[in-house]
């Protein structure tokens, strides 16, 4: 999860005596298989490190594209000496219900629905659910039944693309 400013962090390890920010040293291996790096998170489950990397493509992301990008990317990271203790890496797809944190998260989803969380109450209210109507550098603007409400980036907590299941399942069974 991200706090303040809208924008994922950026991680950074030092490698051969250099600091390296992570998205910088996967964007070159990821984009050689034509995807985009969506997202990279570092955390903790538990007692393991974890590196998330999120990938997607201009038609989404299938598992024997995950299964080869992941053992490129293990590579790539053994070989920059990324990490000397034990990780998991995960890379994965962001999903249809995709979280949503950089300005252009946020440009790509006009016109679907979506779930933000604000920082403090906005319009009587921290949860707003409706359409992305418009986004730009400095926020969004989300129409929610009749009225538009306008959210800084720097006062979102949290957002994601929301799926209508009930439309999807019955797109599937036709």
């Amino acid at each position: 999860m991200f706090a303040g400013g809208g924008l994922a962090p950026t991680f950074s390890f030092v490698g051969e005596g250099r600091a390296v920010q992570v998205d910088t040293l996967l964007r070159p291996v990821i984009e050689a298989e034509g995807l985009e790096l969506y997202d990279v998170t570092q955390g903790r489950e538990g007692k393991r490190k974890v590196l998330r990397v999120i990938v997607d493509g201009p038609h989404g992301v299938d598992i024997d594209t995950l299964s080869r990008l992941s053992e490129r990317v293990s590579r790539h990271l053994d070989e920059e000496g990324y990490e000397t203790g034990p990780y998991d890496l995960q890379v994965s797809s962001p999903g249809l219900e995709r979280p949503l944190k950089r300005p252009e998260h946020f440009r790509r989803t006009v016109g679907e629905q979506v779930k933000v969380k604000t920082t403090a109450p906005l319009a009587g209210s921290r949860t707003h659910t409706g359409t992305l109507a418009a986004a730009d550098d400095e926020g969004i603007t989300l129409v929610i039944g009749d009225e538009e409400l306008r959210v800084r980036h720097a006062d979102i907590a949290s957002a994601r693309t929301v799926v209508d299941w009930s439309a999807e399942l019955k797109r599937s069974n036709a």
